[in-house]
């Protein structure tokens, strides 16, 4: 079977089911696992793939993806060439568990995509913790300028949930959504998550957002609790959103175990 893979949360997917050596070509951002993708043949950006490209890769499978706007001209484009497409839009992340095993079927190997998604599942579940103690809001930055944040419809309000904080527009029926800094001041989160959407996590830079003169007062920022989580453990719906909830989970923990700075 050759497979070709549109995103990157697709190709880890494959690989962590052990059908690597099924894929025959990735988008440009594939970046893991490198010992895989680095001797596959590219497709082009996730959005802007190259449909004659994949057409000579003969694929008897592409896997593709509504995780991005802008990603259903290139699924429109791939059907019109009639390859055989699998196409995911998780929002959540049951839909994430459901999608793995939705792969393992569709590569043959379905007790795999059965026991890893029992796997994640067993990983995603919520930090005990007393039933009266609060969870903290934490806002959760895909883009600098302007302020992006995940909205009801993202499975990152989910791991918000199981790492005990919440998504201050958890309630906004939104995948994604920008805020003013009047609304960011409003919600008033007590830490801040940088995962900016293709940015390699050594170039965040939580100096931008402590340079935010509007934001001076917000919790966060007077407590100093900035952090930076990669993007691939938080936008790739995949099983490295373990290592985004474990991440999460740190800052929690940092959050509860030290009141915020005075003024």
């Amino acid at each position: 079977m050759r497979v070709v893979s549109h995103t990157c949360s697709n190709t880890e997917i494959v690989c962590a089911l052990g059908c690597a050596d099924l894929l025959v070509g990735v988008d440009d951002h594939s970046d893991y696992p490198v010992d895989v993708v680095s001797g596959l043949a590219r497709i082009g950006p996730d959005l802007g793939v190259d449909v004659d490209r994949v057409r000579e890769l003969r694929p008897d499978l592409v896997l593709t993806s509504l995780t991005v706007p802008g990603h259903e001209k290139i699924v429109d484009a791939l059907e019109q060439a009639g390859l055989p497409i699998l196409v995911l839009a998780p929002t959540s992340l049951t839909d994430v568990c459901s999608d793995v095993e939705r792969i393992g079927r569709a590569l043959g190997v379905v007790e795999r995509g059965r026991a890893l998604a029992a796997e994640l599942r067993a990983d995603l579940t919520p930090s005990p913790r007393p039933a009266e103690t609060a969870h903290p809001a934490v806002l959760v930055e895909w883009w600098p300028k302007p302020v992006i944040v995940p909205g009801k419809r993202s499975w990152v309000t989910d791991m918000l949930a199981i790492a005990g904080a919440a998504n201050p527009w958890a309630n906004r029926d939104v995948e994604s959504t920008p805020v003013t800094d009047e609304e960011v001041v409003a919600a008033a989160p007590d830490a801040i998550v940088l995962s900016w959407c293709g940015v390699e996590g050594e170039k965040l830079r939580p100096d931008v957002v402590y340079g935010r003169g509007a934001w001076r007062g917000v919790p966060a920022i007077a407590a100093g609790r900035v952090h930076c989580i990669p993007e691939p453990w938080m936008g790739r719906p995949g099983p490295r959103l373990t290592l985004g909830v474990q991440a999460l989970r740190k800052v929690v923990a940092g959050i509860r175990s030290s009141p915020p700075s005075p003024g």
